[in-house]
C-alpha cells in the first residue's frame, strides 16, 4: 500500500488504503485481444516502412513545445489535485519515471497518452469537469496503464496518420496502404483501451467509480437518471441484438472509431473484476517486468488464441453464432442460408413462422444461441 515515502522520485505520494504493485508487468493487465492486435498490426505489409520513417519525421519535440506553450502543465501548483493523482497511479504501478501531464481546453471528454521518446498524458477540461475524484483517478490509471504498456508510440503514429494523411502521401505504398495501416491502428487501438481500462481499475481499484466514469463519457453528468445495471443490459442487447446485417453494421459502425463502445468497456471490464485473474494480482500473484524477457512468445500467442476461441464460441452475436455453426457443420446451416439474412436473426426477434410443415432443421433448440461457458 501507498505509505507516503519517497520513490522513485515520487515524493510527497499521499497515503492511501490502495494496494501497490511493486515491479508490475503490464502483461498483468494487457487484454489478450490487445495482444494479439499489435503482433497482427506489426506484421502487416509496409508497416515496418511506415513506422521507421514516421518516427524520424514526427515533430516530437514541436509537440511537447505546443503543450507547454498552449496548455495547462499539472503540478504542485497547477491542478495540483490531478498532480496527486498521477503521482499516486505512478506508484501504484511503479512506474520508473512520471510523465507530463497536461490539461487542455476542450469542451469534449477525452484523454490520450502520447509520445515516441517519451510519453505525455493529456486531459480536457471537459473531462475534468465531468468526473469526480474517484472517476478521474481510474482515467489517470488508465493513461498511466498506457505509459507503462508503451502504447503512446503507436498512438501518436495513429493520430499523425489521421491528421495529417496529405503529407504523408508521398511514402511509396498508395493511400490504400496507409488506410489499411490506419485501419490496422485503429483496430489494435481499440484493444489496447480495454488494456487500460483495466490498470484503471488496479490504480482506482474501485469498480463502482470505473463504471459511473464510462457511464457518464457515455451519457453525460446525470448519474441520477442513470443506471449501472440498466447500463450493462445495453452491452447484453447490443451483443445479442438483431440479425447478420446488424453484425455486418456493427463492424462498420466501429471501424472509424478509435475507442470501443463504452457500454461494451463497461461489461468487458466487470467481467474481468469479478475473474480469477484479477484476485490472484490483487492477493500479489503477478508477472513481474523483470520476468518479460523470458515471457514465450508462443504462450502469448496461445492465450489470445484461447481468448478469440472462447469469445466466438460465447458470444451471442448472429455473426459469430455463423461463425460457430461453420465451424460446427450446423445441420441447419443451408437451409438459414437459403433463407437469408433473416435466418441468422436473435430467435427472440425471429417473426413467427408459416404454416408450413417443419423439416428437420426447424427442430426446437436448432436456432438457440450458444451457451456461455466463461
Amino acid at each position: 500500500m501507498s505509505d507516503g515515502h519517497e520513490h522513485n522520485g515520487h515524493e510527497n505520494v499521499p497515503s492511501r488504503q490502495r494496494r501497490r504493485f511493486p515491479g508490475i508487468s503490464s502483461r498483468t493487465y494487457e487484454h489478450p485481444a490487445d495482444r494479439s492486435a499489435l503482433v497482427a498490426l506489426r506484421k502487416l505489409s509496409g508497416f515496418d516502412t511506415v513506422f521507421k520513417a514516421l518516427s524520424g519525421l514526427l515533430p516530437e519535440r514541436s509537440l511537447r513545445l505546443l503543450f507547454l506553450s498552449d496548455s495547462v502543465r499539472v503540478s504542485d501548483q497547477q491542478f495540483s489535485h490531478l498532480n496527486v493523482m498521477l503521482r499516486d497511479a505512478c506508484y501504484i504501478l511503479d512506474l520508473e519515471k512520471v510523465p507530463p501531464m497536461y490539461v487542455s481546453q476542450d469542451p469534449q471528454p477525452n484523454a490520450m497518452c502520447i509520445g515516441l521518446d517519451e510519453p505525455i498524458i493529456v486531459v480536457t477540461t471537459g473531462l475534468v469537469e465531468l468526473l469526480d475524484e474517484e472517476e478521474m483517478r481510474a482515467v489517470v490509471g488508465h493513461e498511466a496503464g498506457h505509459a507503462l504498456s508503451g502504447h503512446s508510440v503507436y498512438r501518436t503514429i495513429l493520430l499523425f496518420l489521421t491528421s495529417l494523411a496529405v503529407r504523408v502521401a508521398w511514402i511509396p505504398l498508395g493511400n490504400l496502404a496507409i488506410m489499411a495501416i490506419v485501419t490496422g491502428l485503429r483496430e489494435w487501438f481499440r484493444k489496447s483501451e480495454l488494456s487500460a481500462d483495466r490498470a484503471g481499475l488496479l490504480v482506482g481499484q474501485d469498480l463502482q467509480a470505473s463504471m459511473r466514469g464510462l457511464m457518464k463519457i457515455a451519457g453525460g453528468n446525470h448519474l441520477h437518471e442513470m443506471n449501472v445495471d440498466a447500463f450493462l443490459a445495453q452491452a447484453e442487447e447490443y451483443e445479442a441484438g438483431g440479425d447478420l446485417r446488424d453484425s455486418v453494421l456493427k463492424i462498420l459502425n466501429v471501424l472509424p472509431r478509435s475507442h470501443p463502445f463504452t457500454t461494451v468497456r463497461a461489461a468487458e471490464l466487470k467481467k474481468w473484476a469479478e475473474s480469477r485473474d484479477y484476485q490472484r494480482i490483487m492477493d500479489g500473484h503477478y508477472p513481474r517486468r523483470d520476468e518479460d524477457k523470458d515471457t514465450s512468445v508462443r504462450d502469448s500467442w496461445r492465450e489470445s488464441a484461447n481468448h478469440y476461441t472462447t469469445h466466438v464460441k460465447s458470444s451471442k452475436d448472429p455473426l459469430m453464432k455463423l461463425v460457430t455453426d461453420l465451424a460446427g457443420g450446423a445441420g441447419d446451416l443451408g437451409d438459414r442460408v437459403r433463407r437469408g439474412f433473416g435466418g441468422f436473426a436473435n430467435p427472440a426477434q425471429k417473426p413467427p413462422r408459416g404454416p408450413e410443415t417443419p423439416g428437420p432443421s426447424d427442430s426446437p433448440g436448432d436456432d438457440r444461441p450458444p451457451r456461455d461457458d466463461s
